[in-house]
């Protein structure tokens, strides 16, 4: 080998740990390496084989289009990939393409080792927010230019219509691989509804010129129909975190609501002071409902299971004007870090209701992020130390809408409030990820099972298996379990046998501006005793 070839190839090994090429015919014609220690396979093993079995079989949609967007001269990449496995230990690797003039058609890659992938698929609105939130920040350190790209597809519906459902299901593959491929490191792609994708990518080619690529890959047919919109937005920023949360999420709600819009390239410091107003307004808004107790409180019933589904409780529900879920309300006061005054005013309604009616007892929602606020156990220690007669008949449901930053104060702080008479109870657990670590480090009275489990356990499988186990476990921990979303005969039945204490949901009444006097009796299924509010309610036990 003479020295030119030898110098290439130290540095094409400075950067990469495999190299392969790729034949016109898809198979692997060379391949030079570290082979056995990054995919476990030998060199001499890869070659003759077709790259598709080299990669994760959920990948090589991505691949394919890389690929096929290649023209000579042209480079793809990196993205990262899974690699292929025979059901070991996961093994992930940054791919790089090039496709050399001269050479045949043929591709050179270049693999270096990465971390196991995460996901194979388009990040939802959520998870895409956070996931363009730190690839900016990584690009401020590196100097790198990054640009977000709103893709509007018209056409799909049509087609989803007109071919074979195995036709547009290889379609919609086609689609989330080239757009995986296009975005930055093969993960910085979402589906933001049935027609709307979003993506970060490096700076460079023209918003015209991707979207030409990607519908040549996925249809070739120029008679599909299928077209494309899509505008650029620079992020390039000196704005805080939390303020480039904010924008990316203004922008992406903008274009979930509007599509794309006639007009030029977007800049985020553009979609940074747009939404710093929008939440200059927010606050006002927000600030006005929590200071002016502009909010209704709503009750609805909790029926205790082993004493033939009388009333134990009711939860109570906050409403805004005349919207029927809170959840956008919520979500704003804990991005706004207005949250904890929301929740002081929400238990202090509470609290004046049961000074009021003795023969209550009442549930009130807080979120994890105030549970850990001093402020917060002072404020209610106080309304308590006011109103000595609601000991014993306030639950505070700590709801996962917002993570708990510090477990052990907020045990501490769930202890003190225990101390001073409140029932303490977990909201909607098996909704957030850190469910069993909040049951395990937080000493708790009772937790909610949430309703996703209780909708599927009538019809059984792992959704019963796993309500049964955490009733179980809750049991030996001598805490209590409320199944929420009960709806039907069927539901009420099968968290009884279940095991579960409590249940609540519309079949024991909607919610309500006053406590139901009643609740109404199952309509269908076996018949059972109605309901019933009672004068004086058993003890939470």
């Amino acid at each position: 080998m003479s020295l030119a070839p030898q110098r290439l190839l130290g540095f094409a090994f400075a950067s990469a740990d495999l190299l392969l090429e790729l034949a016109p015919d898809g198979r692997i014609g060379l391949a030079i390496g570290a082979s056995e220690a990054l995919s476990g396979s030998a060199e001499t093993d890869l070659v003759g084989r077709a790259w598709r079995d080299f990669i994760d079989p959920r990948d090589r949609a991505m691949v394919d289009a890389l690929l096929a967007g290649l023209k000579d001269g042209g480079r793809g990449g990196p993205i990262v990939v899974g690699l292929a496995s025979d059901g070991g230990a996961e093994r992930a690797a940054a791919m790089s393409a090039f496709k050399m003039p001269g050479n045949g058609g043929a591709v050179s890659c270049a693999f270096s080792r990465a971390a196991p992938k995460t996901s194979h698929d388009l990040h939802d609105k959520a998870a895409f927010e956070a996931a363009a939130g730190a690839l900016i920040e990584a690009a401020r350190a590196t100097g790198q230019e990054l640009e977000m790209a709103f893709l509007e597809f018209g056409g799909l519906a049509a087609l989803r219509e007109r071919v074979a459902p195995e036709a547009f299901l290889a379609l919609e593959q086609r689609l989330i691989g080239g757009l995986r491929a296009q975005s930055h490191g093969g993960s910085a792609a979402a589906s933001l509804g049935s027609d709307r994708f979003a993506l970060v990518r490096q700076k460079g080619e023209g918003v015209d010129a991707l979207v030409q690529r990607l519908i040549t890959q996925i249809s070739s047919d120029s008679s599909s129909g299928l077209h494309a919109n899509a505008r650029l937005m620079t992020l390039q920023s000196t704005a805080s975190p939390a303020q480039l949360a904010r924008a990316i999420r203004y922008a992406l709600d903008n274009f979930i609501n509007e599509g794309v819009s006639d007009g030029g390239t977007l800049d985020l410091n553009e979609m940074v002071d747009r939404s710093i107003k929008k939440t200059l307004a927010d606050v006002g808004v927000l600030g006005a409902a929590v200071n002016d107790k502009r909010f209704r409180l709503v009750y609805q019933p909790v029926v205790d299971l082993k004493a033939g589904s009388t009333l134990h409780h009711y939860e109570m529900l906050v409403r805004f004007g005349d919207s029927a879920s809170p959840y956008p309300m919520i979500r704003m006061a804990e991005e706004l870090d207005m949250i904890e005054p929301l929740d002081i005013a929400v238990v202090e309604e509470t609290v004046a209701r049961l000074a009021a009616e003795p023969g209550l007892k009442l549930a009130a929602n807080v979120s994890g992020r105030t549970i850990i606020s001093p402020a917060f156990i002072q404020a209610v220690r106080q309304m308590l130390a006011k109103s000595p007669t609601v000991a014993g008949r306030l639950l505070l449901e700590i709801t996962e809408s917002a993570a708990i930053d510090d477990l052990a104060l907020a045990d501490r702080h769930l202890s003190t409030l225990r101390q001073e008479g409140c029932v303490i109870c977990l909201d909607d657990f098996g909704a957030g990820a850190a469910s069993l670590a909040y049951l395990q480090q937080l000493t708790l009275d009772i937790v909610k099972i949430d309703g996703r489990y209780i909708r599927e356990l009538q019809h059984g499988g792992r959704e019963s298996t796993f309500i049964r186990h955490l009733v179980r476990m809750c049991a030996e921990l001598k805490v209590r379990t409320i199944a929420e979303m009960v709806e039907n005969a069927a539901a009420e039945d099968a968290v009884r046998r279940a095991g579960v204490d409590f249940a609540q949901g519309w079949l024991y009444g909607a919610p309500s501006d006053a406590p139901a006097s009643v609740i109404a009796p199952a309509v269908v299924g076996t018949p059972r005793p109605a309901a019933r509010r009672v004068g004086s309610i058993d003890s939470w036990g």
